[in-house]
């Protein structure tokens, strides 16, 4: 008696197609005969695995099979269906659940054209290209399409002829019992046409190798590591196919005095220590090139943050501006003459916890935590 297709796939009644197929290409490569040479038994069960789903995967015989089972395919009905194999049978069942694995469905020869090649071209601007956006002029050396042979590959005058071998598609087939293989085309390499008169100047390629004076628009608040495409830009495809496309991959130079995160911008700025005590400000010039005065407030501590609205990096393709900020790092005075030592040594005696609060107050509570140890 016949198995339960169901049951041959281990899936349940209400199994969906993705359910089956991926039943169904544990199963094929678990008992396929490349794997099981030799093995009658293996060989048995792959046919009835192969029989269960090429049933299943069609709506109309699955319907029919779960109304009838497997009277619906004898005597005749749906055509004999399910016996065996249909013209083309496994070959197209392995091309169907396997070509995913492979990276899809193989690609029939059209003609020999071969689409060409991406190209990368690595290029680094500064920041301040970055903020205003430019036009960059790039040679590239790249294959283009062969002005002889109008990238035909063959010589002038001449055209490709189709390949007899595999009568045009690129691809043989070789049938071996229930199996039927299919392999590319010894004769034209799975192009499907010969060139017998290559053109000399192309040697046959439909493409030479030529360099390109091209522009890329670099726009204002690009980032860091940001890919630009340029389409058809790259390699010329062989023998008429499209060409491929131009990837530019940016890298921004290191700032000297402003560093990015995003659209914001930071700049350390170093005051001296009176300026820092006693209040003042200081100007300062943006990626704009405009002057901008930053006010420091009395007392200011060492790294101190102020934040300028608007005067960091443009955002890509939108209005909005970052904004820059600038910390101060109170600078400790160098090289003192004497008396300016006398002025600072008569300070440090006129001072109070009130100057230094929070020196005062760290070593005040070190001390405590100090004392409460020992008592314990």
């Amino acid at each position: 008696m016949k198995a339960d297709f169901y049951e041959t796939l281990g899936v349940q009644k209400g199994a969906d197609d993705k359910e089956l197929k991926a039943a169904f290409r544990k199963l094929a490569m678990q008992y396929h005969p490349d794997r099981n040479p030799g093995d009658d038994a293996c060989e048995h069960k792959f046919k009835e695995i192969n029989e269960a789903y090429e049933t299943l995967k069609d709506p109309q015989k699955r319907a029919a099979y779960d109304r009838f089972g497997h009277a619906a395919f004898e005597n005749g009905g749906m055509n004999g269906a399910g016996h065996g194999f249909a013209a083309g049978g496994f070959a197209d069942i392995f091309e169907d659940i396997f070509g995913d694995m492979m990276g899809g469905r193989r690609q029939r020869s059209s003609g020999g054209r071969e689409r060409g090649a991406d190209l990368r071209y690595n290029m680094e601007i500064t920041l301040e290209e970055a903020f205003t956006g430019k036009t960059a002029q790039i040679r590239v050396p790249a294959s283009v399409t062969c002005t002889e042979c109008s990238g035909s590959g063959a010589k002038p005058g001449t055209q490709p002829t189709t390949c007899n071998t595999c009568s045009g598609s690129g691809r043989v087939r070789a049938t071996q019992g229930f199996f039927s293989i299919e392999r590319t085309c010894p004769t034209c390499q799975g192009r499907g046409q010969i060139i017998k008169d290559p053109c000399q100047k192309c040697s046959g390629h439909g493409r030479v190798i030529e360099e390109r004076s091209l522009s890329v628009n670099i726009p204002a608040g690009i980032d860091d590591g940001t890919r630009i495409r340029l389409a058809g830009e790259g390699e010329a495809g062989m023998r008429g196919g499209p060409a491929g496309d131009l990837y530019i991959f940016l890298s921004v130079k290191p700032h000297e005095l402003f560093q990015r995160d995003g659209a914001d911008l930071y700049c350390k700025v170093p005051i001296s220590m009176t300026t820092a005590a006693l209040g003042g400000s200081f100007e300062v010039t943006t990626l704009d090139g405009s002057q901008t005065r930053v006010k420091v407030p009395e007392g200011s501590q060492n790294g101190r943050q102020f934040r300028l609205k608007g005067k960091g990096m443009p955002v890509l393709r939108q209005p909005s501006v970052g904004d820059l900020y600038i910390q101060v790092s109170v600078e400790t005075p160098q090289n003192l003459t004497r008396r300016q030592r006398e002025l600072l040594e008569e300070f440090e005696k006129l001072s109070s916890q009130e100057n230094s609060p929070q020196s005062s107050g760290f070593f005040s509570r070190m001390k405590d935590f100090f004392e409460s140890f020992g008592e314990r």
